[in-house]
């Protein structure tokens, strides 16, 4: 899909005034209810339909289903990622009243990083057809890892910081206590970090791992830039009404992990087809339409059979 200068501004531009919007309307500390976050949830999934169903019109069918299928690949994965986010709140023992503000500005924090990754991604698919082959290998590699980790430890693990944010915590210190949303405060004449700065870092630097495997998937599904960003970009928007409204219900999600390794493997099949194809091998692709039903029906089973397990655990 062709998309001019024009419109790649006016798009992040809306993102912007969007984003704006959330963190106006969130930006006081408070305890989320459960309605306030199935409103806003459902605010920005509307929000997607709605730019997919403006891709229909502008660009075809083509383009919307690639939306879809990516939107609901990068938000099923982000839901996965919310367990690892429970972890990090907990580690940190973030209060409550402060926990969407820390949210907000990690996901603008994985927003950004990830804005970087997607752009690295076109400029060597452009440059290298080959690598089709190795991101379709690392999805098959991290669909089998997932499966592992799903039969061991699965996401009772506690989470550890990554090296960077112990660097930066052992170049700035850390302050004892939280002082409301305040990221730096003096100390014996000294500005060192607060808790909060630190739960915010680990909550956007462990969206980058993530993106490791989410970036690849997508780009299986569409080589298109514009619509791997704005897929993404509105998988992470609503991911901060996402964790108060089902965070007590992401521990019945027990067959989740299988579910997803599932889709990363049938997108690392695609690639790897997709690879063949474009080096002159005659072999079948798979298209748009079955990908998204795929999609669509892994996730609903999964959904289901977690359900009815969790129902029936002691």
């Amino acid at each position: 899909m062709n998309v001019s200068l024009t419109v790649w501004l006016l798009t992040v531009a809306a993102l912007c005034v969007l984003i704006a919007a959330d963190f106006l309307i969130g930006r006081r500390p408070h305890d989320v209810s459960i309605r306030e976050a199935g409103i806003w949830t459902g605010v920005w999934v509307a929000l997607a339909c709605l730019f997919g169903v403006g891709l229909l019109v502008w660009g075809g069918g083509g383009p919307a289903g690639e939306f879809f299928a990516g939107y609901l690949t990068e938000k099923s994965l982000s839901v996965d990622n919310l367990f690892v986010f429970v972890l990090i709140m907990s580690k940190f023992a973030v209060p409550s009243p402060y926990q969407q503000r820390v949210l907000m500005v990690g996901v603008l924090v994985a927003l950004v990083l990830r804005a970087g990754f997607i752009a690295a991604g076109a400029a060597i698919i452009s440059a290298f057809s080959w690598v089709f082959y190795l991101f379709g290998a690392f999805l098959i590699w991290t669909a089998w890892k997932l499966i592992q980790d799903a039969r061991g430890k699965g996401h009772e693990e506690e989470y550890e910081e990554n090296k960077l944010l112990k660097a930066a915590e052992r170049r700035f210190g850390v302050a004892d206590r939280y002082h409301g949303t305040r990221l730096w405060i003096e100390r014996d004449g000294k500005r060192v970090m607060t808790p909060m700065l630190v739960v915010m870092l680990a909550i956007g630097t462990t969206d980058v791992l993530f993106a490791l495997d989410s970036i690849p998937a997508i780009y299986g599904l569409t080589q298109d830039p514009y619509i791997v960003f704005t897929a993404n970009a509105f998988a992470l928007m609503g991911l901060r009404q996402l964790y108060f409204l089902i965070g007590g219900l992401l521990r019945r999600l027990v067959h989740l992990s299988y579910g997803l390794s599932v889709i990363l493997a049938f997108i690392g099949v695609k690639l790897v087809l997709h690879a063949l194809h474009e080096s002159g091998v005659s072999v079948p692709e798979i298209g748009i339409p079955f990908s998204l039903g795929f999609i669509v029906l892994v996730l609903a089973v999964t959904t289901l059979t977690s359900l009815r397990a969790s129902r029936n655990a002691p």
